[in-house]
Parts: C-alpha cells; sequence; structure tokens
C-alpha cells in the first residue's frame, strides 16, 4: 500500500514508522526544513545540544513516547527538578504535600482541602465521570475561594485567557493525574531525538518532502491525490496530521457540517520568547507558574536547571510562555518589543542578569480550547473522503498536548489506515 503523511511532527513519524514496519510503501511531507512540528528545535554554535524553540519535557508516566525513545535506542534523562509557583512576589515550592503544608499564603484548612482534592483527582481513572463540569466552578466549590483566588483562577486565566471559565474538568483532572515529580528529557534535545526517528524511517524505506507544502488533496475511484509544489502525486491512502483549519482548506469535496464541526474548536498560539543568559536567572527553579494576573506571561521555565548547562556552551536559557488568543496585541510584536514589555516584570523576580542574546518563535493552533461539550467535537480518524485519515492534537482529549499523545496517535492511526 502506497501511503501519503502529511507533517512530519511526532504524530507523522511515529505513523509512517509504524507503517513502514508492516511493509507498505510511506512518503512524508513537510513544509518546514526540519522534522518535529511544535517540538522542532534549533542550536548555536557554541552548543552541543539543540534546543526547542517551545519548552518540552517528558512525564516519567509517558509510556508511548518513552517506550518509542527505548524501541530506537534513545537515551533518555530523568530528574526531578525544582517546579516553584510565585505568589505575592516571592517564588515558593508547590509540587508536593510537604511544600503544600509548609505554603504561608493559605490557611490550614484550605491547604489540607487543597490536598485531598488533588489526591482525589490522582485517583479516579475514569474520567467520563467528570465530563459535564467546569473547572472553575467546580475548584472553587470543593477546594474553596482561598485557594481558587489565589492560585488556580490567575492560572485558567493566564493559560486561557477570556475562556477560562468555560475549561472543562476533564481538562484540569488530567493536568493533576498525569503530573509526576520527575521529568524526562532525550539526551541532546527533541530535534536530534526527531532526526533519529526519521533516519530509522529512510532505512525502512521512508521518503521525506521537506520544504514542500500540500495546496490541494482529495479523493476519487478509491485513489488519492495530493498537489505540493506544483506536482501531483498518487496514493492508495493519505493521513494528514496537520491542524484541523488547515485540512479544511486544502481538502477537495469536505461536507460543510463536518467542516464546520472540527473548525469549531477555538485554539490559542503559543508564544515563547527565548533568553540566553550569561548566568542563571532563578536559583533553582526549573518550572515556575506566574499567580500574579499583574504580570504579562504565564510560565518562566529555566531549562538549564533542569539540562546541565554545559550542553549549551555553559551558557543558561530561560523560556518565557505565553498562549494567546489570535487577536492578541502581543502576537503584533516584535521580539525587542516584548523584551521591553516583559523586562519590568523580570527584574521583579531577578533584578541583574545579562542578555547574550534572545529569540521570539509563535505556533499557530498550539492548544485547543477545552470546553465542556469539547468531546461532541473531537474529529474521528477517518474523514468524510474515502483512504483520507486525520489525526491532530485536537483528538488527545482529555489529555492535554504534548509529543507523547502525539506518539500515541501516530501509533493508532497507522493502525486505522493499515
Amino acid at each position: 500500500m502506497k501511503v501519503a503523511i502529511l507533517g512530519a511532527g511526532f504524530t507523522g513519524l511515529t505513523a509512517a514508522y509504524r507503517l513502514l514496519q508492516k511493509g507498505h510503501d510511506v512518503s512524508i511531507f513537510e513544509k518546514e526544513s526540519e522534522l518535529g512540528g511544535l517540538a522542532v528545535g534549533f542550536k548555536s554554535p557554541k552548543w552541543q545540544w539543540t534546543l526547542e524553540k517551545g519548552y518540552h519535557h517528558w512525564f516519567t508516566n509517558d509510556t508511548f513516547i518513552l517506550n518509542l525513545a527505548r524501541e530506537i535506542n534513545h537515551k533518555v534523562i530523568i530528574k526531578r527538578p525544582s517546579t516553584d509557583i510565585l505568589v505575592k512576589g516571592k517564588t515558593l515550592p508547590l509540587d508536593n504535600a510537604l511544600s503544600l503544608l509548609s505554603f504561608p499564603h493559605l490557611p490550614l484548612i484550605d491547604k489540607i482541602r487543597m490536598g485531598i482534592i488533588i489526591f482525589y483527582l490522582k485517583q479516579i481513572n475514569n474520567y467520563k465521570t467528570l465530563e459535564g463540569k467546569e473547572a472553575s466552578s467546580w475548584i472553587r466549590k470543593w477546594m474553596g475561594e482561598k485557594n481558587f483566588s489565589l492560585i488556580w483562577d490567575p492560572l485558567l486565566g493566564g493559560k486561557f485567557s477570556e475562556y477560562k471559565n468555560q475549561i472543562a474538568l476533564t481538562w484540569f483532572w488530567a493536568r493533576i493525574k498525569k503530573r509526576t515529580p520527575k521529568l524526562a528529557y532525550p539526551e541532546g534535545g527533541f530535534k536530534i531525538f526527531a532526526d533519529k526517528l526519521g533516519a530509522e524511517i529512510e532505512k525502512l524505506g521512508g521518503q521525506f518532502y521537506l520544504n514542500t507544502v500540500i495546496t490541494e488533496l482529495k479523493s476519487s475511484n478509491s485513489k488519492c491525490q495530493i498537489v505540493a509544489n506544483n506536482k501531483t502525486y498518487g496514493f492508495d491512502k493519505i493521513i494528514v496530521t496537520l491542524p484541523s483549519p488547515i485540512f479544511t482548506k486544502i481538502a477537495k469535496g469536505l461536507p460543510k457540517s463536518y467542516i464546520s464541526k472540527i473548525t469549531s474548536i477555538a485554539h490559542l498560539h503559543a508564544q515563547v520568547l527565548i533568553l540566553i543568559l550569561k548566568r542563571p536567572f532563578m536559583k533553582k527553579t526549573y518550572w515556575l507558574n506566574i499567580t500574579d494576573k499583574s504580570f504579562p506571561f504565564l510560565v518562566l521555565a529555566e531549562h538549564t536547571n533542569f539540562m546541565d548547562p554545559k550542553n549549551y556552551g555553559n551558557q543558561h536559557i530561560l523560556y518565557i510562555g505565553n498562549y494567546l488568543p489570535v487577536d492578541h496585541p502581543y502576537l503584533k510584536m516584535s521580539k525587542k518589543q516584548l523584551l521591553r514589555k516583559f523586562l519590568p516584570y523580570l527584574k521583579k523576580i531577578n533584578s541583574r542578569f545579562s542578555i547574550i542574546d534572545y529569540q521570539l518563535f509563535v505556533a499557530p493552533f498550539a492548544q485547543p480550547i477545552v470546553t465542556i461539550d469539547y468531546p461532541k467535537l473531537i474529529p474521528s480518524f477517518k474523514t468524510p473522503l474515502k483512504n483520507i485519515y486525520l489525526a491532530n492534537l485536537d483528538m488527545v482529549y482529555p489529555w492535554d498536548r504534548g509529543t507523547n499523545y502525539a506518539v500515541e496517535l501516530g501509533e493508532t492511526v497507522a493502525k486505522t489506515a493499515d
């Protein structure tokens, strides 16, 4: 069987790898010059490792991608970095029971309530029992107003902006359920890992078409065609791993009702400003959640407080992360304008730091808005077009976006199309 895969992120790469193992003829088309999708990386001349354009890590229970790494013999580093929270101008640990009990800004009864509810959510295995409920009202009811207003309301607002009160409890459950104290990271960076998987694909006979934009795809008489760079290619089946709005623009013959359904899922852009620094920005914190609503960003992730800075020429790397609606003014700013906006707030955390360089990256369709009616909107792998399949991160519900679920999608759609 001759199969085309559109998109060389981890969903497309995994699907290609599995189909090639079954003996199929597979071609992968990618508009960018490199593999990896949303986990694509870059490298400074002084670095030994590559770095992702957006902060990435794995949890130790991310079995799909960890098993894939083991299968292709790629080393994975596991550490327990410090995860903290910025509350009332101070950085405080809040990632285990002991740190919760010593947290100074909540009465003991509220700390106990939060601990009980987090433990309760971690014990739930059937998320469907939580469907139909909004996270914000549920958290306020069961954890209490003080917990909600101090911690969870700012974090939901920072993540989902005006959608914060529409987010499903199942999404919140998934964030609590999946979190592990230890985190994992592929040696060399995600780009190196993607390239190694790509090399395994080529060994099996897979073909890559990079810098190739798909402008049209269609299905007729049991044959599928794509048009790319003014050339037409024929296949028996096509797997599309692109965002749904892009799929509906290039696919010919989709019913209007189907288009309306799969494009009704709202998305946020991921915007990441990366600072390359001479010295550490935070003492030991890897992940810092920001609860101060006056701050113009959601999270700081100091990658070199997780991975050794010697892999990056002893430079220190700080991610400044946001999820933004498409019309947000920050998305129109240059990296210089954005840094100028962020600097006064960064200096509230560390008044003395030295920037070597900085980069700005934006990824559209990065975060679907998971509302309580989301399960009704999720596309299926099979599309109305015969032998054309869809697999993208809108379909990982109730889990949050991530490369582990991209691999799971690739596994599943490969089985569906086989």
